[in-house]
């Protein structure tokens, strides 16, 4: 998609969830936008970054005015970085800078909105368990996948939350082994998902390579290989409404 349809779409979107009131992505707010195409952040990633921003602003009590394209940028960059460190991506920064436009005081963002999806050295191991259930329940009533896949979600939900009962209390070995534990079970169920997937998972892999294009060059062919099968396991993910269930 060239820089033009890239902004297009994005205005598009921005329509949606403006609830239909067109803001018009145009001057400064274009070059914006193209910069965001020009560093290779996915379409669908620029989307998540502006939901970020939509969600922190409807926690705020009724919108005033609709909503401009250039207050959800610090919200984009901060998911395409998200996404870039989850793939392995590395840049000649670890952030990218936006251009700090002014927000409007009934629009600026008051707090970060967490990652559901992604554990960080911020949050317990208990809280993650909690949430990774709770993804779990989610996944196991859409029963999308058939009956041994929602077996497979049963047994983990069991074994993850006896670890749930006992993970506040571990130390040491005991949580080390427990958290090595984590990242086998979501092997596993990646494994599973995809097996289930049957050749979706090809149409995934050709969406993958979509999101890598502007990177392709620049890496070397086993950390491309590396990045794409991780851009498929957050693909397969998002399909079948899985948690990220390892603890980092």
């Amino acid at each position: 998609m060239d820089t033009a349809a890239y902004c297009r779409e994005i205005e598009i979107y921005l329509c949606r969830k403006n609830d239909g009131h067109l803001i018009r992505v145009v001057g400064p707010s274009f070059e914006i936008v193209s910069r965001w195409a020009e560093q290779g952040v996915p379409l669908k990633v620029a989307c998540a970054g502006i939901d970020r921003y939509f969600e922190r602003y409807y926690r705020k009590g009724p919108r005033r005015r609709p909503v401009k394209i250039d207050f959800c940028e610090a919200d984009v960059l901060d998911v395409f970085d998200e996404w870039r460190r989850a793939l392995g991506i590395v840049s000649e920064s670890t952030s990218l800078q936006s251009s700090e436009t002014p927000v409007p005081a009934d629009q600026s963002p008051q707090s970060p909105t967490p990652n559901p999806q992604s554990p960080t050295s911020r949050s317990s191991l208990p809280a993650h368990l909690e949430r990774v259930l709770l993804r779990m329940s989610s996944s196991r009533a859409r029963g999308t996948l058939g009956d041994a896949f929602d077996g497979l979600i049963d047994r983990v939900s069991a074994e993850l939350d006896e670890a749930r009962g006992r993970a506040g209390g571990l130390r040491g070995e005991a949580r080390h082994r427990l958290i090595e534990r984590l990242a086998v079970i979501d092997a596993e169920i990646l494994q599973v998902a995809r097996a289930s997937l049957g050749a979706d998972v090809a149409a995934l892999g050709r969406e993958a390579d979509a999101d890598l294009a502007a990177f392709r060059t620049a890496m070397p062919a086993d950390a491309y290989a590396r990045a794409r099968e991780a851009a498929i396991d957050r693909l397969v993910r998002d399909r079948c409404g899985l948690p990220v269930i390892r603890f980092a």
